[in-house]
């Protein structure tokens, strides 16, 4: 039986960062590029509002909006799998929010920044080169790039381009980024870099398996599924526009490569003493293919 439960998923991710406004004041210090001296002292959170329909709607997360001591919005949100429209989605969401700062008659001078943490845990952006696994969009002068305004901000965080050059690092923005990125159902123990630090220590103890009722396991495993499921559908459209052998070999190509990352899984889950029944469930590997490892 698996000891946490991945931190990305719908319900742990809102019960971390959407229930607990100390930990999603660090998160957001930690990976949003606010000034100098401009840190966020506290948030409080708002009522989520309505997004326009979205076909990848069961795909994100928008569920952390909060405004902070200096009167900034911001949009925390968990994207599963990278659609076309997500981009747009989530520039509608932080323009809305924004233009929603005033009311009938109010100045223009109250208006404050509005930012969007958009944790991607797939890949996004096929810039040329190495760009990194953080990317920032502001609106900018054509003619002087140098004058950009930061009025709405969207980060674009993508997760599986993070590696962390030195595990021995504690700076709290390396130890979000491992916890999003290491922390799952194979994980039975945590490097003491992450346990050390008190969010990071509180933010494990709220994504261990023993803290869900069934009901919850079951919401948990339900939406697991769906992400699977609408994986397989995105591959076979990421697949268009090529000719029958090249869909064919892009389509074969991909799938190997998810059953070698669960194949993997399944190996590190019985060098840690997980039941086969167990990793059967959790990686989509039949039980006799999981005997032969």
């Amino acid at each position: 039986m698996s000891k946490y439960l991945n931190p990305k998923v719908d319900l742990t991710f809102k019960k971390v960062f959407g229930e607990h406004p100390n930990l999603v004041k660090s998160l957001l210090n930690a990976l949003l590029p606010l000034p100098k001296g401009m840190e966020i002292v506290n948030v409080e959170y708002l009522t989520n509002e309505t997004v326009p329909d979205n076909p990848a709607k069961k795909l994100s997360i928008v569920d952390v909006r909060c405004t902070d001591n200096y009167g900034r919005g911001f949009i925390v949100e968990m994207q599963s799998l990278w659609n076309g429209e997500f981009f747009s989605r989530t520039l509608f969401n932080v323009a809305s929010m924004y233009s929603k700062q005033l009311d009938k008659g109010s100045a223009f001078e109250r208006l404050r920044e509005v930012y969007a943490l958009a944790l991607v845990n797939d890949d996004a952006f096929d810039y040329e080169g190495d760009d990194g696994y953080m990317q920032e969009f502001y609106i900018s002068n054509k003619n002087h790039p140098d004058d950009i305004r930061k009025d709405l901000a969207l980060i674009f965080v993508e997760l599986p381009k993070y590696k962390p050059a030195d595990r021995g690092n504690r700076a709290i923005k390396e130890l979000w980024l491992r916890f999003l990125t290491e922390i799952d159902e194979s994980t039975q123990s945590v490097d003491e870099a992450l346990t050390d630090n008190p969010e990071i220590s509180e933010a494990l103890k709220i994504v261990q398996r023993s803290a869900y009722s069934d009901g919850d396991l079951y919401k948990y495993n339900d939406y697991r599924l769906e992400i699977m499921t609408q994986r397989n559908a995105m591959i076979r459209e990421r697949s268009e526009g090529f000719s029958e052998g090249e869909k064919k070999g892009r389509v074969e190509g991909i799938a190997e490569g998810a059953k070698q990352q669960a194949i993997a899984t399944a190996r590190k889950m019985l060098s840690k003493g997980f039941s086969i029944d167990d990793i059967a469930e959790m990686t989509g590997i039949a039980v006799d293919e999981i005997v032969c490892l």
